[in-house]
C-alpha cells in the first residue's frame, strides 16, 4: 500500500502547475507609451538583423530598411501570428501524445460468502491501449503540417507589415516633396500678385487680372496647406505600421532618396516564378492541403481497430486471481469509418480547390501589377521629359531676363509653372513607386537591392516584448 501511494505521488510529481498571467490594461497603454526607437532592446534586435553594431545610437537617419526592421520588432500583428504557431507546435506534442492506461479497481460485497476467504471481490486491473495501423505517425503529421503552415503565415503576415512601411514611407515622400514645390510656387505667386498689384496701380493691369492672381496664390497657400495636412497623417500612418506611438517619430529624419526613382521592371517568367515560388501564403496553402492528406490517412487507419490489453489481479473471496485477457477490440461490424473517410476526402478537395483558387488569383494580380507597373514607368519617362523642357524653358526665360529681354513678372510666372509640371512629374514618381509596391507583394519580393531583411527563423524566434 505504501509503494501503490508513493508510485502515486511521484506521478503528481511530474504534473504541470497553473501560473496566473492576468493582463491589466493600464500596464499595456503604458508599455505602448514607452516604445521608441531609442530603446537599447530595439538596438539588438537590429545589430543581430544586420550583422554588426549600430553605431551611433540612436540612429541619426532612418532608411527603410531599419524601419521594416523596427516594424517587425514591434508589430502586433506579427506576435499574433507567433503566438499562432506556438500553439500548432503544442498541437505536434498533443498528437504525439501515447494513450495513458486506465487503472480499474472494482469492489463487490458477497452475501451468502461462497468462499474460504473474506466476503470480498476486489483488485486492480490494467486497460493499456495500444494504437495500431499508424495512427499516431498520421496524427503528427497532420499536426507538423499544419504547423509549418503557420510559421509560413508569420512570413506572410511580415511582408504585410513590410507593405505598410513602404506605403507609409512613400505617403511621406510625396508629402514632403510636394511641400516643398508648394512653397516655391506659393513665394513666386505671391510675388507675382504684388508684381501685378504694383502694375494695376500704374494702370498697366486691371482688376480681374489682380483678382486672378490672387485666387491662384490663395489656392497655392491652400494646396500647400493640405500637403502639409497629408504629411502629418504620413507621419501617424507611419507609427501605426511600426507599432509605436505616433510621438515617438518626433524629431526623426528619415532617409526617403530611394523613393525618387523607380526600378527596373523584371521580366514576366522571373516574377511568375518568384510569385509561385516564394510566396508564403501559398506555401501555407500547400501546407494545409499536406496535413488534409494526413487526416485522410488517419481516418483509412481508424478502420482498424486498437487494442487493449487488460492485465490485473483479482482477490476472489479468498481465491488470488491473475488476469492476462483483453480488455477489448472494437469489431467493424456496422460502421467502417466510412463516413469520416468520406469528411476527410471531401476536405482535402476542398483544400486542393482552395490552392488552386489562391494560385490562380496570385498570377492574376501579378499579370495586372505587372502590366500597371511597366504603363507608370513609360508615364514617368514621358513626365520626366516634359521636365526637362519645362527646365529648359525656365532657363531661357532667366537668360532673357539676364539680357533686359524678359521682364520680372515673366521670369517668375515660368518658375511658377515649372513647379506645376516638377509636382505633375512626382505625382508620375509617386504612381510609378505604387504600382512598384503593389508588383512587389504580387511577389512578395522586392524589386531594388534592399536586402529583404531577417529570414523567418528570426521572425519565429523572437521573444515577445514585456
Amino acid at each position: 500500500m505504501r509503494r501503490a501511494i508513493l508510485i502515486v505521488i511521484t506521478l503528481l510529481a511530474g504534473c504541470a502547475t497553473y501560473h496566473a498571467q492576468p493582463i491589466a490594461p493600464a500596464r499595456l497603454v503604458q508599455q505602448f507609451e514607452n516604445r521608441s526607437l531609442a530603446s537599447e532592446d530595439l538596438r539588438g534586435f537590429l545589430a543581430r538583423e544586420l550583422g554588426h553594431d549600430i553605431e551611433p545610437w540612436p540612429v541619426p537617419r532612418w532608411d527603410r530598411q531599419r524601419l521594416t526592421l523596427a516594424a517587425w520588432y514591434y508589430s502586433p500583428a506579427l506576435d499574433i501570428a507567433r503566438a499562432q504557431w506556438g500553439t500548432a507546435k503544442a498541437g505536434i506534442r498533443v498528437a504525439d501524445t501515447i494513450p495513458n492506461p486506465v487503472v480499474q479497481l472494482p469492489l463487490q460485497f458477497a452475501i451468502p460468502n461462497p468462499g474460504p476467504g473474506a466476503p470480498f471481490t476486489w483488485g486492480p486491473a490494467l486497460d493499456i491501449p495500444i494504437e495500431t495501423a499508424g495512427k499516431r505517425g498520421y496524427r503528427v503529421d497532420q499536426a507538423s503540417h499544419l504547423s509549418e503552415a503557420a510559421r509560413l503565415a508569420i512570413g506572410n503576415e511580415a511582408w504585410k507589415v513590410r507593405g505598410q512601411v513602404r506605403d507609409a514611407l512613400l505617403a511621406l515622400y510625396a508629402a514632403r516633396e510636394r511641400c516643398a514645390f508648394l512653397s516655391r510656387k506659393k513665394e513666386a505667386l505671391q510675388q507675382i500678385v504684388r508684381m501685378v498689384g504694383k502694375r494695376r496701380s500704374v494702370g498697366e493691369n486691371s482688376g480681374p487680372d489682380v483678382d486672378a492672381a490672387v485666387l491662384v496664390a490663395i489656392q497655392a497657400q491652400a494646396d500647400l496647406a493640405a500637403a502639409q495636412s497629408a504629411r502629418q497623417d504620413a507621419l501617424a500612418q507611419l507609427a501605426s505600421a511600426i507599432g509605436v506611438p505616433a510621438a515617438a517619430l518626433d524629431g526623426i529624419w528619415f532617409d526617403l532618396d530611394e523613393f525618387g526613382t523607380a526600378p527596373a521592371a523584371p521580366p514576366a517568367a522571373e516574377a511568375q516564378r518568384d510569385a509561385i515560388f516564394h510566396r508564403a501564403d501559398l506555401l501555407a496553402s500547400l501546407a494545409e492541403y499536406a496535413a488534409a492528406e494526413s487526416a485522410l490517412q488517419l481516418e483509412v487507419a481508424k478502420q482498424y481497430p486498437d487494442i487493449h490489453l487488460g492485465p490485473g489481479y483479482t482477490y476472489d473471496t479468498g481465491t488470488h486471481k491473475i488476469g492476462f485477457g483483453l480488455a477489448g477490440i472494437t469489431l467493424p461490424v456496422f460502421d467502417q469509418n466510412q463516413g469520416n473517410i468520406a469528411q476527410a476526402e471531401a476536405r482535402r478537395k476542398e483544400a486542393a480547390a482552395r490552392t488552386a483558387a489562391l494560385q490562380d488569383s496570385i498570377l492574376g494580380d501579378l499579370d495586372h501589377a505587372l502590366a500597371r507597373y511597366r504603363a507608370s514607368l513609360d508615364a514617368v519617362q514621358l513626365s520626366a521629359h516634359r521636365l526637362t523642357v519645362a527646365r529648359h524653358q525656365l532657363d531661357s526665360q532667366a537668360a532673357g531676363f539676364a539680357a533686359g529681354q524678359t521682364d520680372r513678372l515673366t521670369l517668375t510666372q515660368a518658375k511658377a509653372d515649372y513647379e506645376t509640371n516638377a509636382m505633375t512629374h512626382l505625382d508620375a514618381v509617386v504612381a510609378a513607386r505604387q504600382a512598384a509596391g503593389a508588383l512587389e507583394d504580387a511577389m512578395q519580393r522586392p524589386l531594388d537591392a534592399e536586402p529583404s531583411g531577417p529570414a523567418s527563423e528570426s521572425l519565429t524566434q523572437q521573444e515577445p516584448r514585456r
